[in-house]
């Protein structure tokens, strides 16, 4: 694969500052990054990032739930105000990392690498889908000195697993991320109704799309045809008729349905850090804890998969009683805003991942985008730290259970009992 044309796109944008200096004029929030990458993709493409499985239930259920937390400031200095923390024993300018997606050129011809560069220039740890397209290899060039992370789709060929962590661990990865929540694909009806295929068909539907969108379709067409170069050679090929069957057919054969004995596998092959990704029981937490895995991404792919499923923020409190620090807890789903980020620390996770997000500044403005995407996200996340009163990741995960409240919970304490009242008196006006 020769990506010789992924920098086409500046002649179209310009420089790369005076596109920063555009979007800090024009996008103020995530919001306005989705916005903007809905002008420039295709509908078929865009609803494919931010489609859900079936009703979506899951995918709304995700950003509702951080409404249902509310933060209660406390009074105090916050000078020397730091977001630097450690990630999987390493360092990170801030709790937030780019989670893995799959597909990621379709968005913007220089896909993985824009994302990855992003992440590199902002300190922050980056994941690569096993389904990525872009070889693993070409990431690891295009950044030295990144925290690349791997995400490994499991499989019971032990011949393929160990072939795939050696490539992995040759191309300088550090850690896995271990997906459990792909069993099947999810029923994303957005896709069926918009007759979507990775890589897209040429139909008369797509041939509109294009003419809609030239910025797109000059991207798309300029560059190297989409394909999963991670993948084993003998992934079959051929004509696919839909997303849900491209998933199925390149997964095929040697990724059958796993069981616990093969996490084992990879825990026993792989000795860096592994992170299992789509966990929301906190009876798998607990049995992941046991196999010495090394952190648990809580996630329900982002309300892609099962839908009705829980969200992150509502499972995170048992999360965090069930490990009780015998694993560094990720949340994943449904985070728009810094101060999102704040409040899953509050609860207790030691760092959040995004993924629709930075895709929508990928799709907006390349490389240039999801820096923006990361810079907002660290403005928020330290202006929500001022005005909470914390001046730190470890101050605000130590005691960050007192700043915030759930609507459920009431803030008024119960009237003392006549016996508690007194004996509350009698200790305050003791000399």
């Amino acid at each position: 694969m020769k990506f010789k044309d992924i920098t086409a796109l500046a002649s179209i944008q310009g420089p790369a500052r005076s596109v920063a200096e555009r979007l800090d004029r024009r996008c103020y929030s995530v919001g306005d990054m989705r916005k903007m990458a809905a002008k420039r993709l295709p509908k078929s493409i865009f609803d494919y990032i931010e489609g859900g499985g079936e009703d979506e239930a899951s995918m709304r259920r995700n950003i509702a739930s951080y409404g249902d937390w509310s933060f209660m400031p406390k009074w105090g200095s916050v000078e020397n105000l730091s977001l630097a923390t450690t990630i999987l024993g390493g360092p990170s300018s801030m709790p937030l990392m780019l989670s893995p997606t799959g597909g990621t050129r379709l968005f913007h011809p220089q896909g993985e690498i824009a994302a990855a560069r992003a992440a590199l220039a902002a300190g922050v740890p980056y994941g690569l889908a096993h389904l990525s397209t872009t070889p693993m290899e070409h990431v690891a060039e295009a950044t030295p000195g990144l925290r690349r992370w791997f995400n490994l789709e499991p499989t019971n060929d032990k011949v393929m697993l160990q072939a795939v962590l050696d490539r992995v661990s040759n191309a300088g990865y550090e850690a896995l991320i271990v997906n459990i929540d792909c069993r099947d694909i999810g029923h994303r009806e957005r896709d069926y109704h918009n007759g979507f295929t990775a890589p897209p068909s040429i139909k008369p539907k797509t041939v509109i799309e294009g003419a809609l969108h030239p910025r797109w379709a000059l991207g798309f067409l300029a560059n190297d045809a989409i394909a999963f170069p991670n993948l084993d050679a003998e992934v079959p090929d051929g004509p696919l008729s839909s997303t849900p069957d491209m998933w199925r057919t390149l997964l095929a054969g040697a990724y059958e349905p796993t069981d616990w004995s093969d996490l084992e596998e990879i825990r026993t092959r792989w000795n860096g850090p592994i992170i299992l990704k789509g966990c929301v029981n906190p009876k798998d937490a607990a049995i992941a804890a046991s196999m010495g895995f090394d952190a648990i991404q809580v996630s329900n792919h982002g309300g892609r998969q099962l839908d009705h499923m829980a969200s992150p923020m509502d499972v995170l409190p048992d999360m965090v009683e069930a490990l009780d620090g015998r694993m560094e807890i990720i949340v994943d789903g449904g985070i728009r805003r810094g101060s999102d980020v704040i409040k899953a620390l509050a609860l207790g996770a030691d760092a959040c991942a995004i993924g629709r997000p930075y895709l929508y500044g990928l799709a907006a403005a390349g490389e240039a985008g999801v820096a923006h995407v990361l810079k907002m996200f660290s403005q928020e996340m330290t202006r929500t730290m001022a005005l909470l009163g914390v001046t730190s990741i470890a101050e605000l995960r130590q005691g960050g259970r007192e700043l915030i409240r759930h609507h459920s919970e009431s803030f008024v304490r119960p009237r003392p009992t006549q016996a508690q009242a007194e004996l509350n008196f009698a200790e305050l006006a003791a000399p």
